[in-house]
């Protein structure tokens, strides 16, 4: 429950409301982070809140994506070089990527959702011949709104990924594919048998990009995506992230969408 310091050692502007933080220890590191995780950042004297790993690094880094929404987010996207922040974790469980070994690998983010996403495709970038093909489906509102603009720009020049990026509506300068992510996750060649598929963004975009892989036989296990709730303590004692039977600071965020589904249609939760 104590935070770990860490510094902040460079900052990048991604957008006019989110900024990726890359944090050093300055004690003994915390364990390893895996994709999928998460860390309760403390802003001193602000407040703590969870935000997902954007990026881990093999000498002790995180690396953290954050979008400004409240006092302590604000906090956190405008801590620059040298401020020291408190970090605890890893916690929640983690994209389970190697159920992709072999197969089609489906990643569909929305908006802030690639960012929790980004370690996972790193991960999976770093040996494409371990699957069948990998596929990127990442939409925002508008193309100024699309996080970590150099590394799609490469992404999309690789042969060996597919990448469709979209907007919600057209805008200037923006050629490419509008609309939300299901249109062109619907017009994707998806051999259901052999697709693992990730989700991450609103709940109403992963509810539907949800529909689409099951209107094409994609089994609801082979599908999983990220859930957010509002974390207090990470460790499950609280209960304000309770959604149902499950609290997903614990057994989640990231769960399959059989888990998932009968969850994410009752209004009430």
């Amino acid at each position: 429950m104590l935070p770990v310091r860490y510094r902040v050692i460079d900052r990048t502007v991604e957008t006019r409301d989110s900024a990726t933080l890359r944090l050093e220890p300055v004690d003994e590191p915390l364990p390893r982070f895996q994709p999928g995780q998460f860390a309760m950042l403390y802003a001193y004297g602000v407040g703590e809140v969870p935000i997902s790993v954007s990026g881990i690094g093999d000498d002790g880094t995180l690396v953290h994506t954050i979008r400004s929404v409240g006092a302590v987010s604000r906090a956190l996207y405008d801590a620059g070089p040298g401020t020291v922040l408190g970090v605890r974790g890893p916690f929640g469980t983690t994209w389970t990527l190697d159920d992709a070994l072999g197969n089609d690998l489906v990643v569909v983010a929305g908006g802030v959702g690639l960012a929790p996403l980004r370690p996972l495709l790193t991960a999976a970038l770093s040996r494409p011949a371990a699957y069948r093909r990998i596929v990127l489906v990442a939409g925002a509102r508008t193309p100024d709104e699309f996080l970590f603009r150099a590394e799609l720009d490469d992404w999309v020049a690789r042969e060996d990924f597919d990448v469709e990026l979209t907007v919600d509506g057209p805008a200037a300068g923006w050629h490419g594919t509008v609309g939300f992510v299901t249109e062109p996750l619907s017009r994707l060649r998806i051999d259901p048998d052999r697709t693992v598929a990730f989700l991450c963004g609103p709940e109403p975009m992963m509810r539907f990009s949800a529909r689409v892989l099951l209107h094409a036989e994609v089994p609801a296990k082979q599908i999983h995506v990220s859930l957010e709730r509002a974390m207090k303590c990470g460790i499950g004692l609280c209960g304000h992230c309770q959604l149902g039977p499950l609290l997903i600071c614990r057994d989640g965020p990231v769960v399959d969408y059989a888990t998932a589904e009968p969850l994410l249609t009752v209004p009430e939760l």
